[in-house]
């Protein structure tokens, strides 16, 4: 069993909503068309061994240097704004 879990890009925890204009559009880009950048990057992790929280890791996928590391609860608050 590990400590932390990769769960992906953290970009997708900015959802498009069901009813705006061009929904359909909007989600079809969410969840084919995304991008393999080489460099700085924010991933979602989950700390699964410790206090369970979500975690937002900016990280350079380059060199695998972690920059920042936030609550997913704080990210997810500045999102809706």
């Amino acid at each position: 069993m590990n400590e932390f879990i990769y769960y992906g890009d953290a970009s997708l925890l900015k959802r498009p909503k069901w009813d705006n204009k061009n929904a359909e559009d909007k989600f079809y880009k969410y969840l084919y068309l995304r991008k393999n950048i080489a460099g700085i990057h924010k991933e979602l992790w989950f700390h699964q061994q410790g206090d369970r929280s979500w975690l937002i890791v900016t990280r350079n996928t380059k060199n695998h240097e972690i920059i920042r590391v936030e609550l997913a609860t704080e990210v997810v608050k500045g999102l809706d704004k």
